[in-house]
């Protein structure tokens, strides 16, 4: 079990691994402070064969950074096309319009720039309650290896104590992406609907957590939501469904403990908005990827939070609270 300790707060999970924006800056000098402005270019893998002959692959391609030579992908198929990471920021300037509607925060890579990123703070936030707020980012990551795609997503994270709220709606995506093709860079001009979609979530997502607020929920209660949004695979989801939680495993068991003690003690739970209500057992799960759980190393921790087992554990938990403010207990039953 992991020991807690209430008066920390961890840096918001891009901090850890990226660099500050100067204040103003535009995005082509957030990509210059940041170290992204390199190139990367595609090139056909070669099969040398025995008899010395090299053969040029039609099919099978690899990208590199000119500047290093550092190899970024080298399984990659022939429809995917290298979109540049002043094409990839460019949108969030057009969305600004010079009219300072958005701020660079952090820009940064993983490894050795086969995924960039950038986050840009809007300037709406969410109030829920009389002082507990929320801050609204764009959040947009590219890769140069031939997997994933150019996604721009809309990143809530509360002030208080940096937890990313990064939840899907069931009537509103909070995401856009685009596939690394010949067509990604006309697709990137039209990216700046995304600022639509962000008003939209702002007012709904206020609405749903205030909402929450006033939602009463019982320590078991919370326990049992913990314990399912953070089934890691089928065994267990069946044991839990048949009673036999004698049989579930100590990593399980010690992981949910570690969720419910954040959950109970955590400094930002104990505020009028999260204390004994359903926001506050939102924030548990979210707040446990962000200030509890250890990582391999940062990369890993934002690999986690922004698209891994951290954001869909936290859209289990939002799925399960939205259930639980619905229909009560009944929502906690596996079926």
């Amino acid at each position: 079990m992991t020991a807690l300790n209430n008066n920390i707060v961890k840096p918001k999970v891009w901090q850890m691994i990226g660099k500050t924006i100067s204040p103003n800056a535009t995005s082509a000098e957030a990509i210059q402070e940041a170290s992204l402005d390199f190139e990367v270019v595609k090139r056909s893998n070669i099969h040398p064969l025995p008899s010395g002959i090299n053969i040029i692959s039609e099919n099978s391609y690899f990208t590199f950074r000119t500047d290093t030579e550092a190899i970024l992908g080298d399984k990659i198929g022939s429809d995917y096309a290298v979109v540049q990471n002043t094409q990839a920021f460019d949108f969030f300037d057009s969305i600004a319009g010079g009219k300072n509607l958005i701020k660079y925060e952090t820009a940064g890579a993983l490894g050795y720039g086969e995924t960039i990123f950038i986050t840009a703070k809007l300037p709406e936030h969410i109030r829920v309650g009389r002082d507990d707020l929320i801050d609204n980012y764009l959040f947009l990551t590219s890769t140069h290896n031939g997997t994933g795609c150019i996604t721009i997503a809309f990143t809530p994270v509360r002030i208080w104590c940096s937890n990313t709220l990064n939840a899907a709606l069931k009537n509103c995506t909070n995401a856009i992406s685009i596939r690394h093709t010949a067509s990604a860079e006309e697709k990137l001009k039209s990216a700046h609907k995304m600022l639509g979609l962000s008003d939209q979530l702002t007012v709904e997502l206020e609405a749903i957590f205030n909402r929450w607020t006033r939602v009463r929920i019982t320590d078991p209660q919370v326990k049992r939501l913990i314990q399912i949004a953070m089934i890691p695979n089928k065994e267990t989801f069946d044991k839990l469904k048949t009673g036999r939680e004698a049989e579930l495993s100590s990593h399980y068991n010690n992981m949910v403990s570690s969720v419910f003690d954040y959950a109970m003690t955590a400094n930002s739970q104990q505020e009028h908005t999260t204390k004994g209500t359903l926001f506050g057992a939102y924030n548990s799960i979210t707040g446990y990827f962000q200030n509890v759980r250890n990582f391999r190393d940062e990369e890993s921790k934002f690999k986690s939070i922004m698209y891994g087992t951290g954001s869909q554990r936290g859209q289990t938990a939002f799925d399960l609270c939205t259930d639980f403010a619905k229909h009560g207990t009944d929502a906690l039953i596996l079926n």
